[in-house]
């Protein structure tokens, strides 16, 4: 090893083993070579095997890796800012001692941020063991990112290169009464400080590692502890950067994940006292960072739960949690060009909240609405030569549903529509007119709509799918009709003049589709066995 290396890997280490060999190898092994690279491993009090691994390690490798030892700290901020103290590095990299780099991550992280004179350089990160890492970041090699107009600020663990030179003129360490996220702050601040930020997206660098028994500290706090650490984290962010539209990029994340997620399922299964030590501590925070464009670019799901835990409205918003768990998302009121999601509170005067906290206000709603569109049966009906598809759906829409359309429609829906199940619309273009005779009488009961729909089956040759269109605050959303293992109505024959055939079944993504052909007459073809096979089972059939 050189006077200078041109990084130092530190790595915070407490009871991480097996994980702890497959890291260490994957330091040693960088093609960057040990002249290049130092590690610094700082033994947090670990009670395991970790300490003996990292003496075998220091003595296999004594020209590369050093070994601090302390007494257990809580976290791994102490033993970082401990080996920070210690690092001769160009840049320091850190990585978690249950996590594994790329064999040519080191190399090609200093050759860009060499390249590119970079402060900080993000390599590709991916999860392993259902670990999640937010991906947005890696979608291409990036120069020169802000953290203000980039997916950067969901991506703030410390697992960067940094250049030391900027740690050190600010005096960057971690808080160390933070038992999580206390990368955090290390991280916003060196890149709100930072000259330039790239993105090293073309290599995957890093493996996050989620431990069989899901012990990393991150799943380990408790709601009253991830509160306290990320109100720590915001106020930081606020000394840093002036109220507007840069913080509220920064902030947007903290209300999104950290503090979202203290109000999913297990919410309301703790002791009430509990329940309204968060949604005071919530309370607190939303009055002092969450702005109106913050509020209003909230989808309407977070911006409930934020606005009942801000009220108080401890019960309203258990019923909201427990009733969406349960039977999913509620219904929306469709009142002329806007719509709102009737969760609990809606137009409660005892809990007070704003319309604007339960209306939808831009977002796509396309997943919620095809989850909640059923089909609860399909049959055929026949008048002389017309045949008309007759189904019943039940929708989880109630109020204005005049501008509800099922109709068939040929051609796949595009890719971008199978994650939700469902589309907008841009624009409102590809919603096709009500199909001639199409007649619907719908039916709400507050939960609901059931819709009795009767769609003309028009005599061509056509493999057609079932869909739904509706407008739902100005846009229009169109959605397949999955059978959901509904039976189907049997194939028929109708037509005398020209006789077709009618199928109805699920495509490969079990979305409800009508296939119809001909049957023609001809002296070899296919149809004139198909039509002697239907016409003795004419009359059984109809």
């Amino acid at each position: 090893m050189t006077a200078c290396p041109d990084v130092t890997v530190i790595v915070a280490v407490y009871n991480t083993m097996p994980y702890l060999t497959e890291c260490l190898n994957s330091l040693v092994k960088q093609s960057i070579g040990p002249e290049r690279l130092e590690v610094i491993a700082v033994d947090d009090g670990s009670t395991d095997d970790s300490a003996r691994e990292l003496d075998r390690f220091a003595e296999r490798y004594p020209a590369v890796v050093t070994v601090l030892r302390q007494p257990n700290s809580g976290g791994p901020a102490a033993p970082s800012n401990r080996a920070l103290d210690k690092a001769t590095g160009r840049y320091v990299f850190f990585v978690g001692s249950d996590d594994h780099l790329g064999e040519e991550a080191l190399e090609r992280l200093v050759a860009c941020a060499d390249t590119y004179e970079s402060d900080v350089v993000a390599g590709r990160m991916v999860g392993v063991g259902g670990r999640y890492v937010h991906q947005k970041l890696y979608a291409r090699n990036a120069p020169d990112v802000s953290l203000y107009d980039s997916p950067l600020p969901f991506t703030l663990a410390n697992t960067k290169l940094f250049r030391r030179d900027l740690v050190e003129k600010h005096h960057l360490r971690f808080p160390e009464d933070l038992p999580v996220g206390s990368d955090q702050p290390f991280t916003i601040e060196a890149c709100v400080r930072a000259r330039r930020i790239s993105v090293l997206a073309d290599y995957i660098c890093y493996y996050a590692v989620k431990r069989g028994d899901a012990s990393n500290i991150t799943y380990r706090a408790d709601h009253l502890a991830r509160l306290r650490c990320t109100a720590r984290i915001m106020d930081h962010v606020a000394g840093l950067v002036p109220a507007g539209p840069r913080r509220d990029a920064l902030l947007a994340r903290h209300f999104a994940w950290e503090l979202s997620k203290l109000l999913l399922t297990d919410f309301p299964a703790l002791d009430t006292d509990t329940r309204r030590r968060v949604c005071e501590g919530l309370s607190v925070l939303l009055d002092a960072y969450w702005t109106d464009a913050l509020r209003d670019g909230t989808g309407v799901k977070r911006r409930v739960r934020f606005g009942l835990a801000g009220s108080g409205a401890l019960e309203a918003l258990s019923r909201a949690v427990t009733d969406e768990a349960a039977s999913g998302a509620p219904p929306f009121r469709l009142e002329g060009d806007r719509a709102f999601a009737v969760h609990p509170g809606f137009r409660d005067p005892g809990v007070g909240l704003d319309d604007r906290y339960y209306e939808v206000l831009g977002e796509t709603v396309a997943g919620r609405l095809a989850a909640g569109t059923e089909l609860e049966s399909a049959d055929w009906e026949q008048s002389g030569e017309e045949l008309r598809l007759v189904v019943r759906l039940r929708l989880r829409v109630v109020g204005d549903v005049d501008s509800l359309v099922v109709a068939l429609v040929q051609g796949a829906m595009p890719q971008s529509a199978d994650r939700a199940g469902a589309r907008r619309l841009p624009g409102g273009d590809g919603r096709p007119p009500a199909p001639g005779d199409f007649t619907f009488v719908a039916t709400a009961d507050g939960l609901g709509t059931q819709v009795h729909a009767r769609v003309p089956v028009p005599a061509v040759l056509a493999t057609k799918g079932v869909r739904v269109y509706v407008d739902v605050a100005g846009s229009t959303y169109e959605i397949p009709v999955r059978t959901e293992g509904r039976p189907m109505p049997l194939a028929r024959r109708w037509g005398e003049a020209v006789p077709h055939r009618v199928a109805a079944r699920p495509n490969t993504k079990g979305r409800l589709v009508i296939t119809t052909a001909p049957l023609v007459e001809s002296r070899n073809g296919p149809g004139t066995r198909l039509w002697r096979l239907l016409r003795p089972k004419r009359k059984r059939s109809r």
